[in-house]
């Protein structure tokens, strides 16, 4: 069973290639320099990986950036838009004042407001140096001609005037200020995480009409109705303050260290995105993110566990002789797995915090770490909801959290049946 969101979180799109000048060229002796526009796409293409914007306007099996991505949320299903520079089904008739003005306002070129099912409200702190040169990129791509279906939202967040009630009361248009009080990589960090990364996107808590709380910028969620966004400030979750910063920077690009394994969408991210941002990007993405982790200092004492009753322990040991059967092999008898290979799974904070989803899905579906440079190869685990009925599922995620010292909540049928309703991928 494998370790999952652990630590850093949610930045979601990377990098095609590295910023860089173009390798010059010769013609007849003559060297032709790299013109500013080259140079800015090149910038473009690399921010739009940092956003993962492929990632999300590119529909299974479809041609990337033509959209067609459905996004389920408790709000309805909303379909990306294709971004290519078709002039009837893409972007192409956009100036980059349109551009600007749906990533920083919200509103698309004839004025209609923009649904926050995509981000601007995160993108609203982008400088235009770097939304133009995203869009420079976009331009010049191949126009794909390709229609969409329409967004299915519900009743009555279809109407309209609520969207614009919404928006006063919760979007704050403005680009990201510095803060002058910290270094300049935390402030590049933070750029990165708040504005383009957009992780409080999946990482903040909302209130009932999905607007994320302020006051704890990057808390946690339930990521539509799949996988769960644990906290990246709370200790109890993915908060990475007593993180070194080479162990957070290696669990972003590698999506695997000797002690975590990213899984379920933050593998996705991983692999499309995070894998290539620059080394001095990442590391400042560490630094803030280890900074916020310092920000929440909770933890949970064992005197809040009760003594478990006999009934309790029994299934605990049920549990246990399905863990013995089917898991140890890769996971050890101590829970310790294998480091780098099979993430332990005692004392993991993916496995222990409130919310047992993730584990669930893990042992429901299996899955694998992202496949990225620097793990190639990954091992993968099998799902096993072929193997294990509702019961002994429950029994046996009981087990992982309760056994080698771990203390979390038991884990019931019902828990099982809510997590296969609702684990889209």
């Amino acid at each position: 069973m494998q370790k999952h969101i652990v630590s850093a979180g949610s930045l979601v799109i990377v990098l095609f290639a590295l910023i860089s000048a173009p390798v010059p060229v010769y013609a007849e002796s003559i060297q032709l320099i790299p013109t500013a526009s080259d140079q800015n796409k090149s910038l473009g293409e690399y921010l739009s990986r940092v956003g993962n914007c492929m990632g999300c306007h590119t529909a299974k099996g479809g041609v990337s950036f033509s959209g067609g991505k459905k996004m389920y949320t408790s709000f309805g299903v909303f379909i990306t838009p294709n971004i290519t520079p078709d002039r009837k089904t893409g972007i192409g008739h956009w100036s980059k004042e349109d551009f600007w003005g749906a990533l920083h306002r919200g509103e698309s070129p004839d004025g209609r407001m923009l649904y926050p099912s995509f981000p601007y409200t995160e993108y609203t702190k982008v400088t235009r140096k770097d939304t133009d040169a995203i869009f420079d990129y976009l331009m010049s791509l191949e126009p794909v001609s390709k229609d969409n279906p329409s967004d299915k939202i519900f009743f009555p967040y279809n109407l309209k005037p609520l969207l614009y009630f919404w928006r006063k009361l919760y979007f704050k248009e403005g680009v990201f200020n510095p803060d002058n009080s910290k270094s300049k990589e935390w402030n590049r960090g933070a750029y990165l995480v708040q504005g383009l990364g957009h992780c409080s996107a999946c990482h903040s808590s909302r209130n009932f009409l999905g607007a994320s709380q302020e006051e704890k910028f990057i808390g946690k969620k339930m990521t539509g109705v799949s996988w769960y966004a644990p906290s990246l400030t709370s200790r109890l979750e993915a908060g990475s303050g007593e993180l070194e910063i080479n162990e957070i920077t290696e669990l972003l690009t590698s999506g695997i260290t000797r002690n975590a394994v990213a899984s379920g969408h933050m593998a996705t991210v991983i692999r499309q995105s995070l894998q290539f941002v620059l080394p001095e990007d990442i590391r400042a993405i560490a630094i803030y993110l280890k900074s916020i982790g310092k920000e929440n200092s909770d933890v949970a004492s064992a005197e809040s566990f009760p003594v478990l009753s006999k009934n309790i322990r029994s299934r605990l040991a049920q549990g246990g002789k399905l863990y013995t059967k089917y898991c140890e092999d890769c996971h050890q008898s101590s829970g310790r797995g294998i480091p780098g290979i099979y993430p332990s799974l005692a004392g993991s904070r993916s496995v222990t915090m409130a919310s047992p989803l993730n584990t669930i899905l893990s042992v429901m579906k299996g899955g694998f770490p992202p496949n990225t440079t620097g793990n190639p190869r990954p091992y993968g685990m099998p799902p096993f909801q072929q193997i294990f009925h509702d019961e002994e599922m429950a029994l046996v995620v009981s087990y992982i959290r309760n056994a080698w010292g771990n203390h979390s909540s038991l884990v019931t049928e019902i828990d099982i049946e809510r997590s296969r309703n609702g684990g889209r991928d």
